[in-house]
């Protein structure tokens, strides 16, 4: 008897130690915070250093109970970085209660309906015969087209943004960190 409870015990430690394991090679670090494939695109986000503009833009545009939802939705997660090459006083416009519209707008810019993995989007370019468009819940459209190994995100208006940080998996999605702010006309 007393075999047989060490064996239970030992299967039971065993299955949690593997599965723990698992659950770690899933999860990603992005800005300093552990990003967990079991949380939502904002429950993660909020933990990301490197994010709190596009965290605060979020919640100025109302759009926090959106990106919380079911999904799945692909986002392309502009850094601080990203967002600080834009013009000087434009990230404090964009915040501004009376331009929350515009905002939403920028936002939902980055958003793509589904979950696109890395694998994904480099399929639909090598199909594409080197490009990708897709459609983003703006409406606008987003291209995508690799340099090397890199992959590239090309907005309406010809500027170009790197995923710097691919397939940060979601419960409802899945983020791929770029180093520059996308804009649409």
């Amino acid at each position: 008897m007393k075999f047989s409870k060490m064996l239970s015990v030992a299967l039971v430690a065993f299955t949690m130690l593997t599965t723990g394991a698992a659950f770690a090679q899933k999860t990603k670090m992005v800005g300093g915070a552990a990003m967990y494939p079991n949380k939502n695109i904002i429950e993660n986000a909020v933990n990301s250093k490197d994010h709190t503009t596009l965290v605060a833009a979020v919640k100025a545009a109302g759009l926090v109970e959106t990106l919380s939802g079911k999904g799945p939705f692909t986002v392309f997660a502009p850094t601080n970085a990203a967002f600080d090459k834009l013009p000087k006083g434009t990230v404090e416009t964009l915040l501004k209660p009376e331009n929350k519209d515009m905002l939403q707008s920028v936002l939902t810019y980055h958003v793509v309906a589904g979950k696109w993995s890395a694998a994904d989007v480099v399929a639909a370019i090598k199909k594409g015969n080197g490009t990708y468009t897709a459609t983003t819940v703006q409406g606008g459209k987003l291209t995508f087209k690799m340099d090397g190994k890199d992959v590239w995100v090309i907005d309406e208006k010809g500027g170009k943004a790197k995923i710097t940080i691919a397939d940060v998996n979601q419960s409802n999605g899945v983020i791929h960190v770029i180093d520059t702010v996308l804009m649409h006309k």
